[in-house]
């Protein structure tokens, strides 16, 4: 299968493309950047991918986007944030509009933001979407990639959750005040965490993409969830580090402002719809996942 891969090279799709490829796929990623290389797509939204190219591609893979958790929600950086998603996907949909030949599938990756703050209940992918700015970026983003269904293109939501592996994503920030021996939970430590192994993470999108059945909005988040107290113990276990000094709930808003909220609130999500559909999971509970992780260095 020919597949392209919009943040190819980033977090999750680096290692996403990395599998692709060993199982037998041609992948192409996006880049900025001009380059000759076979493997490479110098393009950027809003542009427009010429026909013929997009017309070589059986599935896009859209997983680009301005990072969410990296420093403070200015309003520029809000505007990147959704301008980023946008663009990003609104352009992939008009590509596939022009293609002689449209791929197959369109996988467009979103986030658990969708659902906004949720005390105890379970989230699943039936529950209604939030009015945050978190869901407000989610449903615009999730609006322009359904419109793809129109071309006759088959469309997989991924509602992605914290993915977790050493060299990226949410937790190496997490671990640095472990380093020092001042790791602990944040505000009351009550709040819902809703992880993911990467290798599930790529696990999930390479179930969607090679099962036809597999539509719609899919959550990305391992069975267990914990709260923040549970990982932030299992976390400092898998580091040899104690785990008791809390951060108080206001310090995390003051530095952190309107995005400190967001980490202080907490969502418990199940994965229901993908479990149905027929993947397993490799890590279900998050101490087995910290201990794989950790255990490699």
């Amino acid at each position: 299968m020919k597949i392209l891969v919009t943040g190819g090279a980033g977090f999750i799709g680096g290692a996403l493309s990395r599998e692709l490829n060993s199982s037998g796929h041609s992948v192409t990623i996006t880049t900025r950047r001009q380059s000759d290389s076979k493997q490479k797509l110098t393009w950027q939204a809003p542009a427009l991918i010429p026909s013929d190219t997009m017309s070589d591609f059986d599935a896009v893979i859209n997983l680009a986007g301005e990072p969410i958790v990296s420093s403070r929600w200015t309003k520029v950086r809000k505007e990147r944030i959704m301008s980023s998603r946008i663009h990003t996907t609104r352009a992939l949909v008009q590509s596939m509009q022009n293609a002689h030949q449209r791929p197959k599938v369109l996988i467009s990756a979103s986030a658990i933001g969708y659902y906004g703050a949720h005390e105890d209940e379970e989230v699943t992918e039936e529950t209604q979407p939030a009015t945050d700015f978190l869901a407000e970026v989610c449903k615009a983003w999730e609006a322009e990639a359904l419109k793809a269904q129109e071309l006759g293109v088959r469309v997989v939501l991924i509602r992605i959750g914290a993915v977790l592996e050493s060299d990226g994503g949410a937790l190496p920030p997490m671990t640095i005040p472990f380093k020092f021996f001042l790791g602990g939970p944040i505000g009351s430590g009550k709040q819902w965490f809703s992880w993911i192994h990467r290798d599930d993470m790529v696990g999930i999108i390479t179930y969607a993409l090679e099962n036809d059945f597999v539509s719609g909005p899919f959550n990305a988040t391992a069975p267990q969830p914990v709260t923040n107290r549970e990982f932030t113990s299992a976390l400092g276990k898998a580091l040899n580090r104690p785990s008791w000094l809390s951060v108080p709930g206001f310090i995390v808003r003051l530095s952190l402002g309107e995005l400190g909220s967001v980490l202080l609130t907490g969502q418990r999500v199940l994965p229901e719809k993908i479990l149905k559909a027929g993947y397993k999971f490799r890590f279900n509970k998050v101490n087995e996942a910290l201990s794989a992780i950790f255990g490699k260095q």
